[in-house]
């Protein structure tokens, strides 16, 4: 999704929907496949940053002389980052190119929403010829990254970019000459391009981002969006065992009993520390197995099978002391 045609490919690609009530029965590949890619979970993450996309889209839009302001989602691994910044992304991409609809006649379509990724120890040119190759500028080795970043600025204009979203922002680290080079590009890029930025990343608050000069001129400028873990409980509601409870609705097995999962929410959650990514890592999984072994059915017993992420893991691994007990 880091080139054009791949974002478009992404953007224009119905994503996966639930059975609904009356379909015919799908094949096993094709639920094997369905559980692969998955739905997505509204979240209330999602939904915020969506809210804020748009208001800061529609706030910037005739702003001439200084940055627009931003957005920053931050959170720990596995809390649905990138997945909230995808979905918000693609609905912009679509709701773009349906009230803007290229004439009948034209080669070219809509080019609303960019999408790059940091790369590790990026240099200022390195991150600016990520941006070229989304949009295929070409870009030589005797080129300046001034003359990579006039070419990018240039593109992006005449191409109608609207938001760009910029993933992995925690490997920029601008205490270091090349990572303040790279912060420094990026400040002048969202001067540049009359475009609503939205980085994603780490938990950047705690990162050297948010330190220093540079730290607070993008503090100044950006609003942070938090996904978090769900907590268990938040006074009378359980935030937890109602995401659970949208990800078991959206299960295609046929033995499985809606609400087996939902009663082992304390568990689940102790599992996976309430995250999302680990949460739908471990249903998903034990959904392909149950269609892979025949049981067609998510237990307790079949999910403690499963192996998670290293980090869900360690989080999970008992105490000398609790193994005593």
């Amino acid at each position: 999704m880091t080139t054009w045609q791949g974002w478009q490919h992404f953007a224009t690609t119905p994503p996966p929907v639930p059975p609904a009530p009356g379909d015919p029965a799908r094949s096993e590949e094709e639920r094997l496949a369905y559980h692969s890619a998955f739905v997505t979970v509204r979240t209330p993450a999602i939904d915020t940053l969506t809210t804020n996309v748009r208001t800061l889209m529609l706030l910037g839009r005739h702003q001439q002389t200084t940055a627009r302001p931003s957005l920053i989602v931050t959170g720990p691994a596995a809390a649905g980052k990138t997945t909230a910044l995808l979905h918000v992304g693609r609905a912009c991409h679509l709701a773009h190119i349906q009230s803007h609809p290229p004439p009948a006649a034209s080669v070219h379509a809509p080019v609303p929403v960019a999408y790059v990724l940091v790369p590790p120890a990026a240099s200022a040119k390195a991150l600016a010829t990520e941006f070229a190759r989304y949009l295929g500028i070409p870009v030589t080795t005797r080129m300046t990254q001034a003359q990579i970043t006039d070419a990018v600025c240039h593109t992006y204009h005449q191409a109608g970019v609207r938001l760009v979203m910029i993933d992995e922002i925690h490997r920029l680290n601008p205490r270091t000459t090349t990572g303040a080079e790279t912060a420094d590009l990026l400040k002048d890029l969202t001067e540049r391009i009359r475009a609503t930025f939205v980085y994603a990343g780490i938990d950047v608050t705690s990162t050297a981002l948010f330190s220093g000069v540079r730290g607070a001129q993008l503090a100044a400028r950006a609003s942070l969006v938090e996904c978090g873990a769900f907590p268990a409980r938040l006074g009378k509601h359980q935030p937890f065992k109602e995401l659970i409870t949208g990800v078991e609705a959206a299960l295609d097995l046929r033995a499985h009993r809606p609400g087996t999962l939902a009663r082992h929410a304390s568990y689940l959650h102790q599992r996976t520390a309430g995250r999302i990514g680990s949460l739908t890592r471990l249903i998903r999984q034990a959904a392909i197995t149950a269609i892979l072994d025949g049981t067609e059915r998510i237990t307790k017993t079949s999910l403690e099978t499963i192996r998670l992420d290293h980090l869900a893991e360690t989080h999970h691994r008992p105490t000398t002391s609790t193994r005593r007990q």
